[in-house]
């Protein structure tokens, strides 16, 4: 026989649903305080990871990344404004010093050399011009000489016969008069002429010269002009690997724009970037080493840079010696670089607890590991192996060194 089935009253249906995810929240509770009021949290002992406080040398260093960059990074500029006209070697290239790496074209250029080149043959020809005009005129002079010269010798013989005749009484005071007005006036116009051609070579010489020198300076002009021309032709200043070239065909290229660098291949260096915690620790001549390919490498650091971005400063290092067969910019390398040197210290193993409490606390476990309980510690140095412990743990004690998210605010924790 069928049975029939009761609805249960809507209250207490909303009782029900209410209840039953309160009885789940305390089901997943794992820490509950105890009869003396400490909170205390359970786990199991196979989701944690127990380590041992011992005492040994500490070594002093930190993990690096570092990256393989050039020796020495020439930056490859524009001399001039100009359109790229062609792209003649490649990024990662090898280029010799000098050899052009981009065309460029720029047609106003192109057309103040041309302008300068029509004013310099403007300037050629006056000169030029100029000069058969002095020679002209200075040619005519001296035949103005030649004449003045002859009719004033003249004028002598005629002078030095009425001389003659006037002392004799064969000839009258005024014939006389008149022979040596005549020769003086011809003695003066040729001194006249020999004044007129000293002068005039004087002022021909200044003439020409100036404009030799405007002409001389035309020409520089135009050869920077075409300097300028050539400049349009980017070359590599060093020999090396072009690296980072960042123009296009049809690109507008500015002067003074960095288009490239050259990477100059006869030596390398290591960036590395340091938590800027290290700041005051890291500095120039410490000693820093690596493993490549089986085989150990030393470095040392050149540079320190003072300024800090996100959280962070930057270092050179640089080769000891050897330096790896196969080393190409870009590489990475894993370096520990050394800030001070060993001593003796206790030490913990490193662990995910410290992102919780910071070096400032830790849980410690009984002498039968059934329990941990929390304990005030101070940490000093750290490496990538291991925190120096400077007070509140002992050579031989066990502790918690995995992850602390879980435990909430638990003074102690049972291990099951």
């Amino acid at each position: 026989m069928d049975r029939e089935i009761k609805t249960k009253h809507p209250r207490l249906k909303r009782i029900a649903k209410i209840a039953a995810p309160s009885t789940a929240i305390v089901a997943l509770m794992v820490w509950a305080f105890t009869g003396t009021g400490t909170p205390t949290y359970r786990t199991d002992g196979n989701a944690l990871t127990i380590s041992e406080v011992s005492e040994g040398d500490f070594n002093d260093y930190i993990r690096l990344n570092g990256q393989v960059e050039a020796g020495m990074v020439v930056q490859v500029s524009a001399l001039e404004t100009g359109i790229v006209e062609q792209k003649l070697v490649a990024e990662g290239s090898m280029v010799n010093e000098g050899d052009i790496i981009l065309r460029l074209r720029n047609p106003n250029l192109q057309q103040q050399i041309l302008d300068s080149e029509a004013q310099l043959a403007e300037k050629q020809n006056m000169l030029r011009d100029t000069e058969i005009a002095m020679e002209k005129e200075r040619l005519s002079l001296r035949q103005d000489v030649l004449t003045t010269r002859t009719e004033r010798n003249r004028m002598r013989r005629v002078y030095d016969q009425q001389q003659a005749l006037y002392d004799e009484g064969l000839t009258s005071r005024e014939e006389y008069l008149r022979a040596r007005e005549d020769y003086e006036l011809s003695e003066q116009r040729l001194n006249l002429l020999r004044d007129r051609i000293r002068q005039d070579s004087l002022y021909r010489s200044v003439q020409v010269n100036m404009m030799r020198e405007s002409l001389s300076n035309m020409m520089q002009n135009l050869t920077l002009v075409r300097q300028r021309a050539d400049n349009l032709n980017i070359r590599a200043s060093h020999s090396g690997q072009l690296g980072n070239l960042n123009a296009e065909i049809g690109q507008n290229v500015s002067a003074g724009q960095t288009v490239g660098q050259i990477n100059v291949l006869n030596d390398y260096k290591i960036i590395v970037r340091i938590d800027e915690h290290y700041i005051d620790r890291v500095t120039i001549g410490l000693d820093g080493k690596f493993e490549r390919q089986n085989s150990q490498y030393t470095v040392h650091v050149s540079k320190v840079y003072p300024e800090v971005k996100s959280g962070q400063f930057r270092s050179d290092l640089v080769f000891d010696g050897t330096r790896p067969d196969n080393i190409r910019v870009g590489q990475t390398y894993y370096i520990n670089l050394q800030l001070g040197e060993a001593t003796r210290a206790i030490l913990i193993p490193r662990g995910t607890f410290y992102q919780t409490t910071g070096g400032k606390w830790i849980y410690v476990l009984s002498a039968n590991g059934k329990e941990a309980v929390r304990r005030q510690i101070k940490i000093g140095r750290q490496n990538p192996q291991y925190y120096e412990v400077i007070e509140g743990l002992k050579p031989g004690e066990r502790i918690i060194t995995s992850s602390y998210e879980n435990f909430g605010e638990a003074e102690k924790i049972i291990i099951k």
